[in-house]
């Protein structure tokens, strides 16, 4: 399986949403990314070309699901991390009553 996998990969970002990003096989390119996330994507943007393996430390993602969904799908998408309600507190202030 994706055990001595090793992937030569682009990670491409969006303008779109922050944090968001696309990993596919180089050499394929974006040739298997479906036109409808390509849509809801926007233009990708090259952020990194990097040598995949299922040891490589991500940082938000687990390098043996990614390299599995790109063998499976094409493509693995990696969305922004949740927002904690907390947090959103401290930076949005509600107006004065």
């Amino acid at each position: 399986m994706t055990a001595n996998k090793r992937v030569l990969c682009d990670v491409y970002k969006t303008r779109r949403k922050d944090e968001m990003y696309l990993y596919v096989e180089k050499k394929e390119g974006m040739a298997r990314v479906p036109e409808e996330l390509m849509e809801m994507f926007g233009k990708p943007e090259l952020a990194l070309t990097m040598l995949l393996t299922p040891e490589k430390n991500l940082g938000r993602a687990d390098a043996e699901k990614v390299l599995a969904d790109i063998e499976e799908k094409g493509f693995y998408l990696q969305m922004p991390p949740a927002k904690e309600t907390y947090m959103l507190d401290l930076f949005c202030r509600k107006d004065d009553e």
